[in-house]
């Protein structure tokens, strides 16, 4: 379409765009008008008398042609002329940066790699591109990766470079040459932007200082056939013997209809596998890979698809992901409020966990209690706790059926508090006393929970429904509700227990909470909700409005082998406590870097009452992998009440071990441990095909064009006309552009065939 307008119009579109129209006649425009004034009216008068064979609608007709001719002939004569704004030769320079990454040595479908081009193009013998640029414009080569630096040869370049930072090496550039007019910066690269930085905000000072950017998109926007494992959803810590559901996203092309394995290495030993069948070409899966974190310590996991026949890349067929396994005991508190079976059972089903720890206070009269699994005499000594200190020392809390006005409203909101701010789990039983049953309503608990509780049974009233409970959708796939193998085993496993009873009408969610279970065959129109989550603020809550699971362990038509009460209840506690943050969070930026890399370390401080600390001295102790320590000391960030923040380089490949301790004024407040890896990365190869959607963003943002090999012969004339720096005006004539000779010849040509048609000649 490009080449029929240049044909037509002898210029390309492009120079219309930029450029201004005039005419530029010989003869002053109203002369002219008057010359073709004195030609249209005896044409006008001499259709208007004419007689003979013609018809009125006849001589219309001629006389609009004849009209279009001599409206065509006076343009011509007024001499149409495209006025344009072009830089002037030698005395503009345009900055070339040349993507020096791995993923420019990928070969299309041809053979041919990027960094072919890039040699055919910028190398010794030279090229036409070359060429047309070195007569306008004093040239600045520069090549990019993770890092910008400037060029002399095309020879230096190596395709070594493990990180793409586009918007790093355009601002490079652009300070560089900010001493010279800059005509503009001219990109060549894939476009696979691959940094953390954000690319929009390093066009900002381009485009303040009016400095087009013209990308030119290098290698094939997909590439077939490809296989790559592309994103790993799992948590960054669980505690050990956790059973985990991760979810693996792969990407294919070229592989519709076809199935491989997804296996799962834990140290070179496989810990799971997976079968993935792919359904149309080019659509991505998702696939859920279960397995246990058996072994403590931090685990590098691959997750990896074997390489296929007549794969284009094969780097991009595995990920290592760093998992910490945590051994250690976490506490839990269990409120009761009255005697009951759930007690004894839950205690039972977690009794032979090491790393669950479960704290009962069962009241068993009026300001009498049962203690159970405390660490000591003191512990709860009073019933629940009063204080933050003393309720925040739980990772969790199970709250059974007690009415809500036990609790002094500082109580209720130290609950709510404990998950908002502390970050802890909570998880709310059925009962006669619980929900709204309890008088929960209008409570600071209301606003915690994950369900909208009924106002139609008012506390006191009995209520009553009984059922069978089946997974939701997503309960299909929870780590909580994963009762079989698979999702189908574990859906029929849900179908076959015994039914369960609740006396709390539950019925509907709140907006963004979650339904893992619900009732089949409950009373009434609506479903019963059987468990329910959300997120609120820093921790995640649980709704289970039934008050008897223990019938999925002591009901007859359970054997006595059976597990699935003691899973569930293991899955949900473990579900709980997963993720609740320590008094000395650390984590740092990313869990694997490149060798050579700086590694930001920040540590959330707070003290027993979870109330952030700003005052503390907070100091990190990296262990490298081969065994050698060096401390790093934290700084408070000032804007973030508790952050601290430091780096350390990671010379060497292999685990880094990042072990911080806070204290206050010599009292210690808490330790916190994370690792890192030091690996060379090979995130070159993922989505490794051009990404034409960004290099043409970074174009248009700028002011500049986006080019492909096909048609970067423009590159050159479009620098000249759209580019900064020092200018010249010039005019270019239009009078004979070829669309006006043919609109010229049709007009006469259709005259003379209408009068043939119609018998005039």
């Amino acid at each position: 379409m490009d080449a029929l307008f240049e044909f037509l119009f002898k210029y390309r579109l492009l120079l219309f765009q930029e450029g201004d129209l005039s005419l530029s006649g010989r003869w002053p425009t109203l002369v002219t008008l008057a010359m073709l004034a004195l030609v249209v009216i005896p044409t006008v008068f001499s259709y208007s008398i004419a007689r003979g064979a013609s018809q009125r609608s006849d001589r219309a007709v001629m006389l609009t042609l004849r009209l279009t001719a001599l409206g065509i002939l006076t343009l011509m004569l007024l001499r149409p002329t495209l006025i344009l704004t072009s830089v002037v030769p030698q005395q503009n320079f345009v900055g070339i940066l040349i993507d020096d990454s791995e993923s420019m040595t990928v070969r299309d479908a041809s053979g041919v790699s990027r960094a072919d081009y890039i040699q055919q193009t910028f190398g010794p013998e030279g090229s036409a591109l070359l060429d047309q640029l070195s007569d306008r414009f004093a040239l600045r080569f520069f090549r990019f990766s993770s890092s910008t630096q400037r060029l002399t040869d095309v020879s230096e370049l190596t395709y070594t470079g493990n990180e793409t930072n586009l918007g790093s090496a355009l601002q490079r550039a652009h300070e560089e040459l900010s001493g010279v007019p800059l005509s503009g910066l001219v990109v060549f690269s894939d476009g696979a932007d691959n940094s953390s930085d954000q690319l929009a905000e390093s066009l900002r000072p381009l485009q303040a200082a009016s400095v087009p950017v013209y990308s030119v998109g290098l290698g094939e926007e997909a590439l077939d056939p490809d296989i790559q494992v592309s994103r790993i959803e799992m948590p960054r810590t669980v505690l050990e013997g956790t059973s985990l559901v991760v979810d693996v996203v792969v990407g294919q092309r070229g592989f519709g209809g076809k199935t491989v394995s997804l296996v799962v290495e834990d140290a070179g030993r496989i810990i799971a596998t997976e079968e993935i069948a792919f359904e149309s070409d080019g659509e991505p899966v998702v696939a859920r890979v279960r397995f246990e974190a058996a072994e403590a310590g931090p685990r590098l996991l691959e997750f990896r698809v074997p390489v296929q026949d007549g794969e284009r890349i094969i780097e991009n067929n595995a990920r290592e992901v760093l998992l910490e396994v945590r051994d250690r005991n976490e506490k839990v508190l269990y409120f009761e409020g009255e005697p009951r079976w759930e007690v004894k059972f839950l205690r039972r089903a977690v009794a032979d966990d090491d790393n669950l720890q479960v704290v009962v206070l069962q009241r068993t009269a009026a300001n009498k209690f049962l203690r159970l699994d405390v660490d000591d005499p003191e512990e709860l000594s009073a019933g629940f706790p009063r204080t933050r200190e003393e309720l925040f020392q739980y990772r969790a809390i199970i709250l059974g059926s007690v009415e809500a006005s036990f609790f002094t409203n500082d109580q209720l909101n130290m609950i709510a508090d404990f998950v908002s701010e502390r970050g802890g789990g909570l998880i709310v039983l059925g009962g006669r006393n619980a929900y709204a049953q309890g008088g929960y309503i209008g409570t600071p608990l209301e606003d915690v929970l994950p369900v909208i509780m009924s106002e139609d049974v008012a506390p006191g009233q009995p209520f009553f429904s009984q059922f069978t409970v089946a997974p939701t959708r997503s309960g299909l796939t929870h780590p909580i509700t994963q009762l079989g193998s698979d999702p189908e085993a574990s859906a029929e496993r849900w179908r076959t227990l015994p039914s369960v009873s609740t006396l709390n009408p539950i019925t509907r969610l709140k907006p963004g909470a979650t339904a893992l279970l619900m009732a089949e065959g409950g009373r009434g129109e609506d479903e019963q909700v059987v468990l329910a989550f959300h997120r609120y603020g820093r921790g995640r809550v649980l709704a289970l409005p039934i008050q008897d699971t223990w019938t999925w362990q002591m009901h007859a038509d359970v054997p006595l082998e059976d597990q699935t009460h003691e899973t569930f209840w293991k899955q949900t506690v473990r579900w709980l406590v997963d993720g609740v943050p320590d008094v000395v969070a650390v984590q740092t930026e990313q869990d694997q870097v490149q060798p050579g890399s700086s590694v930001t370390v920040r540590a959330m401080v707070a003290d027993s009452a979870y109330e952030e600390v700003n005052n503390g001295q907070v100091l990190a102790m990296v262990t490298s992998p081969t065994g050698d320590s060096s401390s790093v000391l934290l700084d408070w960030t000032v804007d973030v009440d508790g952050l601290y923040t430091g780096s350390f380089v990671a010379e060497e490949p292999g685990l880094y071990t990042v072990s911080v301790d806070a204290e206050r004024t010599d009292q210690a407040l808490g330790e916190g441990v994370t690792h890192v890896h030091s690996v060379e990365s090979v995130e070159e190869f993922f989505d490794a095909g051009m990404h034409a959607t960004t290099l043409a963003r970074v174009a248009d943002e700028t002011g500049g064009r986006f080019y492909t090999p096909a048609n970067v012969g423009e590159l050159p004339e479009d620098l000249s006309v759209t580019g900064a720096g020092v200018t010249l005006t010039e005019e270019r004539d239009l009078w004979d552009m070829p669309i006006l000779l043919f609109l010229l010849v049709a007009a006469i040509g259709s005259e003379w065939l209408f009068r043939r048609a119609r018998g005039l000649v």
